[in-house]
């Protein structure tokens, strides 16, 4: 499990993309920055990135963030830790991640309310397509619309 044919963004669709270009160009967001974060085999390097990316987000004083991911299986368990760990943060997140309407998410916790699905194959699984499954403008405005919502929340509350 990983990244697969229809999941796999090409080099073209780095340069251009989409998340990035609604993330910058709205006017309530300030971009802060990227992290990439590579995907580690063992889970005790998987819980170290994503407690790693929350505090260097926290030391950011970060008001949100957008976590995306190309994989899928095994990497959704250093993506779910990531999500968790800017949580305890009281960082809001949102993001973007195949899940698939056939396997779902490898593991759960309390912080994936904001996750949007990008699969968009008929049968909600990964196939040979290339790039069938790749994240578009519009579940970029969904997740930005998201976060900003989460962030007005957190808000409220303080």
């Amino acid at each position: 499990m990983g990244i697969g044919p229809s999941t796999k963004e090409t080099s073209l669709h780095h340069f251009r993309d989409p998340l990035l270009e609604v993330v910058s160009a709205d006017e309530e967001l300030d971009l802060m920055g990227i992290i990439i974060v590579g995907t580690p085999d063992g889970n005790e390097e998987k819980m170290l990135v994503g407690t790693r990316t929350a505090v260097w987000a926290e030391c950011m004083r970060a008001d949100g963030a957008i976590i995306s991911s190309d994989g899928w299986g095994n990497s959704d368990v250093d993506y779910t830790n990531t999500c968790e760990q800017l949580g305890i943060r009281g960082i809001p997140v949102s993001g973007l991640k195949f899940i698939g309407k056939v396997a779902g998410f490898v593991v759960t916790n309390d912080y994936l309310d904001g996750i949007i699905d990008i699969n968009k194959s008929a049968e909600g699984a990964e196939n040979n397509v290339l790039g069938e499954n790749n994240v578009t403008e519009l579940d970029c405005r969904k997740v930005t619309a998201m976060l900003k919502l989460k962030m007005r929340r957190a808000e409220e509350k303080e």
